[in-house]
């Protein structure tokens, strides 16, 4: 049995439409094949695309849920090659044409002229697709803020041909199966009765024009991959998860759209002194047994220095302070988190004669039952 969609995108057979999305942007971006090393990085992330398409479109995922997988992708298989009149791309099968869209869609895109293929009906220009990708800093990088580059491997126009896919000097004829106007119409009986679609031409793919060669670069695709660098400004203040969005990074425009947009997920290591929360952070310090008991003042190592903090007389192990304005920086706002800093008070290990006399006669003045032995000592210590 294939791998279910829920599977694919690692949600219960129950999830919201919000839990699939946000599941499916984590798959994204770690399957992406700009970002992924794998062999199949590719596949995978069209199994990826295809889930999250079916399980966030409501009439979809009814259908899906009452066919189950298997028969659900054979049906929508049968649709998008051709089980109908209509060709590729035609709306046979009971879930319409390419892509897999069904139900009453399909019928108002027949009804309204919808197109399918990769024109969407015509030489409209189209925006290119956004891309993903990741970058790590330091809490430092993320504390100053900071200037990275990201290098990917991405679509990009082809310069051989300047995206048209052909050579300037390759021959041109008009396209026979439409007649250079890129689009086709085709009739179909539904149980409306006999409805008209009209839809991207097949074989020129909606240029309406076919050329006796493509180019070599390209193979005819107008677009090549190619290892791009960039240089990005990182924010003072910014969170693991958070992203950045470079316009006009992404992939190439069709039919001179523009091209999309780069997003970049940040993943902040905060190291192994400070744990994050938010814009406040939060870090151990030790202190000795007579620091806690007649108070003292401490030094404190921040993320840009180091200050001083006083601890008051009888201060407890496991209590907390708070360091107004010594966190990080608030992203893109005004002021700073706090530094909250928590004391544990530290035991030696072992005592010179002089210091265990001085405890032991500590004990016996609060009127502790003092074992030479060292039980009082460990006693002393399994408390903090």
């Amino acid at each position: 049995m294939s791998e279910n969609f829920y599977d694919v995108l690692g949600v219960s057979r129950d999830a919201s439409e919000e839990e699939i999305k946000k599941a499916y942007r984590k798959q994204a971006a770690e399957h992406h094949p700009d970002v992924s090393d794998d062999d199949d990085a590719e596949e995978r992330f069209k199994k990826i695309q295809k889930a999250k398409e079916v399980l966030t479109d409501e009439q979809k995922r009814r259908q899906y849920d009452q066919l189950g997988h298997d028969r659900f992708t054979e049906a929508d298989k049968r649709g998008a090659t051709g089980g109908g009149p209509g060709g590729a791309g035609g709306p046979g099968g009971p879930f319409g044409g390419a892509g897999g869209a069904g139900g009453f869609e399909d019928i108002f895109n027949q009804f309204f002229g919808g197109g399918g293929g990769r024109g969407g009906g015509g030489n409209r220009p189209r925006q290119g697709k956004d891309l993903r990708t990741g970058l790590t800093i330091d809490l430092q990088e993320a504390f100053e803020g900071a200037t990275k580059e990201v290098t990917l491997t991405r679509p990009t126009t082809c310069g051989a041909c300047d995206g048209a896919g052909h050579p300037p000097d390759a021959d041109v004829e008009t396209c026979p199966q439409c007649n250079g106007r890129g689009q086709v119409q085709q009739v179909q009986q539904t149980p409306l009765g006999r409805v008209q679609q009209t839809s991207t031409c097949p074989r020129c793919e909606g240029e309406g024009e076919l050329y006796s060669e493509d180019c070599v670069d390209c193979g005819g695709d107008g677009v090549v991959r190619e290892e791009a660098t960039l240089s990005v400004e990182i924010p003072a203040g910014i969170r693991s998860g958070q992203s950045l969005r470079m316009e006009r990074e992404g992939a190439p425009g069709e039919n001179g759209g523009p091209n999309g947009d780069l997003l970049i997920e940040v993943d902040v290591d905060v190291g192994d002194r400070f744990e994050r929360d938010g814009d406040d952070l939060r870090v151990t310090e030790a202190i000795s047994f007579p620091q806690a008991v007649f108070g003292d003042t401490i030094a404190v190592e921040t993320v840009d220095g180091t200050v001083e903090m006083d601890v008051p007389a009888g201060t407890q192990s496991g209590e907390t302070f708070r360091l107004e304005g010594k966190g990080m920086p608030r992203l893109r706002r005004r002021g700073r988190g706090d530094l909250y800093v928590q004391v544990a008070v530290v035991v030696p290990d072992s005592l010179n004669d002089e210091q265990r006399e001085a405890l032991e006669a500590f004990a016996e003045a609060g009127g502790e039952d003092v074992d030479v032995g060292g039980g009082f000592f460990e006693k002393l210590k399994s408390s903090f």
